[in-house]
């Protein structure tokens, strides 16, 4: 799926230039986000780790034990954050799910403390693991944990699928992450380190691209992956949406679609519409 032309790569992954109303779609998640904190119960900036990136924000169901809907942002692992996107949350609360949202460090981080993006995968196995073990606290059960993402945060989705929880720590069940759904995932990273834009701020490594490409794993042992992307994307990202039911077959991701009339932002949007498909497809994975 490699391709080295740089105009190519340019074209294709940079989603805001494709998207001219890329603004429009960022700046009603911010405004949105804002007022589903201002007005929904939630537990924000709770602490899963001693670094400044390593917080979440937990938005309870209205009863004990719900379904954990467990939702990592985009950005190409160097930009936004949980608070652009807890408009996602209200429509799943409302559901009866438990929705915890994570932040990460964004790439490249400082000379001192660089960030890449297995350091990020690693925080995001660091963010579950709190999850598994404080949840209950908030109403979710920890034996029903779905992982979604959207774009960088889709890729993040499929490695925690795939993580051996067992070899992070001796208390986390096996099969600590039930369900999974990437949204316009990055599964193969091997192109990204050629794409122009994103070179200078991810400092992706020909080593690291195949070491956090989920696409270049074996199939997960347990568990289920829906993976999506819009139809309006480019067609990388539709190369990137196949390539993770290539590698791990039908079973493990029974799902796999182009939805219509979605670009890279509205796709997000659609997440959140109770009368979308996409949003029943989180609700499958959730009620499975």
């Amino acid at each position: 799926m490699t391709t080295h032309d740089p105009a190519w790569l340019e074209r294709m992954y940079n989603n805001r230039a494709r998207v001219p109303e890329s603004g429009e779609h960022l700046a009603r998640w911010t405004r949105d986000s804002a007022q589903v904190r201002a007005s929904t119960p939630g537990a924000l900036d709770l602490r899963y780790g001693d670094a400044p990136s390593e917080t979440l924000d937990i938005f309870p169901g209205a009863k004990a034990d719900a379904p954990v809907f467990f939702f990592i942002h985009g950005g190409w692992w160097r930009s936004l954050d949980k608070s652009d996107h807890s408009f996602v949350a209200p429509p799943f609360v409302q559901h009866g799910a438990c929705v915890v949202l994570p932040n990460y460090a964004l790439c490249p981080g400082t000379g001192t403390a660089p960030v890449t993006i297995p350091a990020i995968a690693l925080q995001m196995v660091r963010a579950l693991a709190w999850t598994w073990r404080h949840v209950a606290a908030h109403g979710g059960d920890p034996s029903r944990i779905t992982v979604a993402g959207h774009s960088a945060g889709g890729h993040l989705a499929a490695m925690l699928l795939a993580c051996d929880w067992q070899a992070v720590a001796s208390d986390l069940p096996v099969g600590l992450v039930r369900n999974a759904l990437s949204i316009s995932g990055l599964h193969d990273l091997r192109e990204i380190r050629h794409v122009p834009f994103l070179a200078d701020s991810l400092r992706l490594t020909a080593h690291d691209a195949r070491r956090a490409s989920p696409a270049l794993w074996p199939a997960p042992k347990r568990g289920t992956l829906y993976s999506v992307a819009g139809a309006d994307e480019s067609e990388a990202f539709h190369a990137q949406n196949a390539a993770i039911r290539r590698a791990w077959g039908a079973k493990t991701v029974p799902v796999c679609e182009l939805l219509p009339g979605l670009n890279h932002f509205s796709i997000v949007e659609a997440l959140a519409d109770p009368a979308h498909a996409l949003h029943r497809h989180a609700v499958a994975l959730l009620d499975a």
